[in-house]
């Protein structure tokens, strides 16, 4: 998107001159023929490039977005108006890409855009889910209240994001620096003893021979392993953007021995909490049901909700399609079979998603203290591999002696 900006005369033949941030020249005529204006010139701001450059590589954090939320809230309960809002927090912010996001949201509802319309325009920042959430609080007069709704979204999915980081972030950490720790000692400090050993002129016991043969394998093939891996990850990073790789790998990651599980109960908890929060601020359900698919990040509970949306299309029930995919468990679709039948969807899915955050809090929990154990054992016998397999030869000379 590029900023423009014009030179017109408005209905009283006054000129007036702005900016407008849209796709194209023939956007802008269309928005300014809107207001009625006669247009003199439109002219692109060069800026705007780099500033849309800038939008892409600094990445607005969840923080800022609930933050901002919380405020916009308070402000408009107290009375002051959107565009004074945005206008007062755009200077609070400190992040320039946010900044300018909102310079642009300030500067469209000057021109008579709505909210939602402005925040649309910044899909990159303001999701499907929050611009419709926003659309249904303008409509309803109930901004605040869905900007509170919002933010507590935000808080709740943000936090359940980082517990599952900071349990996934540890062993991968202790991995890494055992991996790296691990091909040092096979890079550097074997060849040494493989030198000391080559004089001894006697056979090396088997052990000690695996060794050496593992440390000369990495030693010239080591740059080789590396691209390898590399090219593994480009290629499924790759794959994934397929229909089908996406298909294939999201479900291979919810079979996961240790994790698959985890990652399910995530997956249902922000598919719960993602349908009750639009439901509950009035956004219809195939509506809600099309922003759950695009915001639940996998491809197979996205393939699960497209088989929801035909069921309700066609005036059957959520439970049905859910129950069938068999990624939901039992007690899920029949509480969300309550909901409907009690009128109460939307708490039901909440007290599902309340349930799943504690579960995925004991699961973090319990992994933290499976995976620690399991880590340390795993470094112990390899470490004890490489001690043992280097000072064998040492050993078996001195019985010898």
């Amino acid at each position: 998107m590029s900023t423009f900006k014009y030179v017109a005369k408005n209905k009283d033949s006054r000129t007036v001159a702005g900016k407008i941030a849209a796709e194209s020249k023939a956007a802008v005529i269309e928005e300014l023929r809107k207001r009625e204006f006669v247009i003199i010139s439109i002219d692109e701001i060069k800026e705007a490039v780099t500033n849309q450059k800038a939008f892409r590589s600094k990445k607005v954090k969840a923080d800022e977005i609930v933050i901002f939320s919380r405020q916009l809230a308070t402000m408009v309960d107290a009375g002051i108006p959107i565009m004074q809002g945005i206008d007062a927090l755009q200077e609070q912010v400190t992040h320039p890409t946010f900044k300018k996001v909102l310079i642009n949201i300030r500067d469209d509802i000057q021109h008579g855009n709505s909210l939602s319309a402005a925040f649309a325009k910044h899909p990159a920042v303001f999701d499907s889910l929050y611009v419709n959430m926003i659309k249904v609080g303008e409509t309803g007069g109930v901004l605040s209240k869905i900007l509170d709704r919002i933010s507590s979204y935000f808080e709740k999915t943000l936090r359940l994001k980082r517990k599952v980081q900071s349990a996934l972030i540890y062993p991968i950490v202790v991995v890494c620096m055992a991996i790296i720790i691990t091909t040092i000692l096979l890079v550097k400090v074997v060849p040494t003893f493989a030198g000391i050993y080559a004089s001894f002129n006697r056979e090396l016991p088997a052990m000690t021979r695996l060794l050496i043969a593992i440390s000369d394998i990495l030693r010239h093939y080591l740059l080789f392993l590396i691209g390898g891996v590399i090219a593994i990850a480009a290629g499924l990073k790759q794959w994934h953007k397929t229909p089908q790789g996406a298909l294939i790998i999201d479900r291979s990651v919810l079979r996961l021995p240790i994790f698959g599980d985890l990652l399910r109960k995530v997956a249902i908890s922000r598919f719960s909490r993602t349908l009750a929060t639009l439901i509950q601020s009035g956004v219809p359900i195939l509506e809600s049901l099309e922003i759950v698919g695009k915001t639940i990040g996998n491809r197979l509970l996205e393939l699960v909700v497209e088989d929801v949306k035909t069921s309700v299309r066609e005036g059957e029930s959520l439970a049905a399609p859910l129950s069938k995919s068999g990624v939901f468990p039992p007690m899920v679709t029949r509480m969300i079979g309550i909901g409907e039948k009690s009128g109460q969807m939307e708490k039901m899915l909440l007290k599902i998603a309340e349930f799943y955050d504690d579960q995925v809090d004991a699961a973090v929990d319990g992994l933290t203290s499976i995976i620690e154990p399991l880590i340390i054992g795993f470094l112990g016998i390899v470490i004890g591999f490489i001690v043992i397999a280097l000072f064998l030869p040492i050993i078996t000379i001195t019985q010898i002696l």
